[in-house]
């Protein structure tokens, strides 16, 4: 599978072990930044990633920042986008079964067991099927009609 990551300078260094993490796991990895500790706008990473996933140019995307606050609102602003900020292994594996997201958001801040848990679970959890579709569908409605 093609994951696209992306970090601002707060999640840099949980971004390098989950870039490993996943290669070992078999994907490719499209990073598309940043990778020192230069300050950098969170929202500009967070268009990168998410415009990859709106234009099926990778199937998943990562995104970290000190919080995972600012890259989650930053990215859901892209259509076809659901990004969810995750702090523990059910969330993320709730955010596949219940919501479909695509994008998963981290807190620079999370330890690295904890992280490989919730890339994990995010990964291979599927989607829950059709009582969390017709949620979904409301949800691309919303879109549809204030992203025009």
């Amino acid at each position: 599978m093609i994951i696209a990551i992306g970090s601002d300078h707060g999640g840099v260094e949980l971004k390098e072990k989950i870039k490993g993490f996943l290669i070992r796991a078999g994907h490719e990895v499209k990073d598309l930044g940043t990778n020192n500790q230069d300050s950098v706008d969170y929202p500009d990473i967070a268009l990168h990633v998410a415009e990859e996933i709106s234009q099926a140019k990778a199937a998943r995307g990562i995104l970290l920042c000190k919080t995972g606050i600012g890259m989650c609102i930053a990215a859901n602003k892209v259509p076809r986008v659901r990004a969810a900020l995750c702090c523990r292994e059910e969330q993320a594996k709730l955010a596949s079964e219940h919501n479909q997201a695509n994008v998963l958001c981290l807190s620079g801040l999370t330890s690295e067991p904890e992280m490989e848990k919730m890339v994990k679970a995010w990964l291979e959890t599927p989607f829950g099927g059709e009582r969390h579709l017709r949620r979904i569908k409301k949800i691309a409605n919303i879109e549809k009609k204030y992203m025009k």
